[in-house]
């Protein structure tokens, strides 16, 4: 029995690996002897696409760092700034294949305040443009970097979303259809904050080389975060159950799932963030630090409303703060040191999956065994959404 059972298994591996092979040789065979090259010959010119991944100012000048988003090797011949020819050297070559990178260093005598425009010519002639809007210098990693980026996040995420978390003694007192409307203008919140974080993610996925596949990466992980919420959300259900807390239970995961998904989407946020600030577009006023604060602190109160029949400490309540508002604070560092749009294409992808798992959450719980139309038709459920949207809508108009 055993000699068969291992038999059939060799067997199995080598039907396996034959058409493994023969897509090998075609493949092979397709790239040596390709119907474009039948036709075309070697006289096709190539196809050179460079994208700017960073570009920051220093003391030394500008130092951009480029990805060939072609599928042929490109060759950086010049570089030209504000239409004048400079000197330039690359790291670690001027010749980038497939999906290489290369960071040039331009010793050119940028002013703080002023525009610049950055061109790069291939030995080809093809050109590449970049548009430094404002010149500002590129904050290093300092004490008084972390502590101003910290600041930033402070204001925008952690404080605001605190701010919401004390509306949980008046939402307590609610009753049946009061808090049904607060439920409702939970829901109307996130679905907001969900379309918002869709687009964000989608506007940053069309600047990603083409080669990353920005949109279907965004498309993906969005998916994959939302089956990943649902996994976390059942495993923390059982564990509740598990130390005696059925009554607590439901509310007190929706509000961690809750939590999570507006902390992932703060992470986002703070990314953007501390890119813009750290690139100079834009400014630190206090216009857009009571704009956001207005506009997150409706988050807090998505985070306690499924608290709402509750016993719940402050202790609580403060870790349900920290994960909501605190990312944005790592989320600041990261944009204002290492900022890549295909980060935060993922982060938003994730924020965008953990938001729409937390609307399915909160939807099964208000809706329980009737029809979702039926329990939309009430006036306060139907109040609380269209609330919930143009409190988003209003704020977000503050923000912009």
């Amino acid at each position: 029995m055993a000699r068969s059972s291992i038999s059939s298994n060799v067997s199995v591996w080598v039907l396996a690996t034959i058409p493994f092979l023969l897509l090998v040789s075609l493949v092979v065979f397709i790239i040596w002897y390709g119907p474009a090259e039948a036709v075309l010959g070697d006289d096709f010119p190539p196809v050179e696409q460079l994208n700017f991944q960073q570009v920051k100012l220093d003391t030394d000048g500008i130092v951009a760092t480029v990805l060939n988003d072609g599928p042929d090797q490109v060759t950086i011949a010049q570089v030209q700034v504000d239409d004048a020819y400079w000197e330039f050297s690359a790291t670690p070559s001027i010749v980038l294949n497939h999906l290489d990178r290369s960071v040039l260093t331009i010793p050119y005598p940028w002013v703080h305040g002023e525009t610049h425009t950055l061109r790069l010519l291939t030995s080809n002639g093809v050109t590449f443009d970049y548009e430094i809007t404002v010149a500002v210098q590129t904050p290093q990693p300092d004490t008084r970097y972390f502590m101003v980026f910290a600041l930033i996040g402070l204001y925008v995420g952690v404080l605001p979303v605190t701010l919401g978390l004390l509306w949980f003694p008046v939402i307590s007192k609610l009753g049946r259809k009061g808090l049904d409307f607060v439920i409702a203008l939970t829901i109307g919140l996130l679905v907001f904050l969900m379309i918002e974080t869709i687009q964000e993610g989608l506007e940053t996925a069309s600047i990603v080389p083409a080669s990353l596949q920005g949109i279907a990466l965004f498309s993906c992980v969005t998916i994959t975060s939302f089956l990943s919420l649902e996994t976390i959300g059942f495993f923390l259900s059982k564990k509740r159950q598990l130390v005696q807390e059925p009554h607590n239970e439901q509310g007190w995961v929706l509000a961690v799932l809750i939590s999570i998904g507006i902390g992932l989407h703060n992470f986002g946020e703070g990314l953007a963030i501390g890119a813009a600030f750290a690139l100079g577009e834009a400014s630190l006023g206090t216009a857009l630090i009571i704009g956001f604060t207005l506009h997150n602190t409706t988050e807090g109160i998505a985070i306690v409303s499924p608290l709402a029949k509750n016993s719940v400490r402050i202790r609580d309540l403060t870790q349900l703060g920290i994960i909501g508002g605190a990312p944005t604070i790592i989320g600041a560092w990261l944009g204002g040191l290492v900022y890549s749009p295909i980060w935060s294409v993922v982060f938003l992808a994730i924020g965008a999956g953990a938001i729409a798992q937390v609307i399915v959450q909160i939807t099964r719980q208000i809706v329980r065994n009737k029809p979702v139309s039926q329990h939309l038709a009430t006036a306060p459920v139907l109040s609380g959404l269209i609330a919930g949207f143009a409190v988003m809508y209003v704020t977000g108009m503050i923000v912009g």
